[in-house]
């Protein structure tokens, strides 16, 4: 190994030490900020699936009533078809 001379001064490595802990430090509020973001969403989207749930289990109930009449008024046919034939 050979000896070789630094030429920065303490100042300047400090320097750059601190200015990289200050982008790190950036990057790290800019990947926060993202997730706060992400976090917002996704409870909105909760919210949205909820409503659809609901609207579609109301469709869903009012399917169910108009097939069970239909079937009912369809028996009442037959049996008259029957009872006529």
């Amino acid at each position: 190994m050979s000896n070789e001379t630094v030429t920065y001064s303490l100042e300047a490595v400090l320097k750059e030490i601190k200015d990289s802990i200050k982008e790190v430090n950036h990057k790290a509020d800019k990947i926060d900020q993202r997730l706060t973001k992400l976090e917002i969403g996704q409870a909105e989207l909760k919210g949205e699936i909820k409503a659809l749930d609901e609207r579609l289990s109301t469709k869903i109930d009012g399917l169910t009533a108009r097939v069970a009449y239909q079937e009912f008024t369809n028996r009442g046919i037959l049996i008259a078809l029957v009872v006529a034939g």
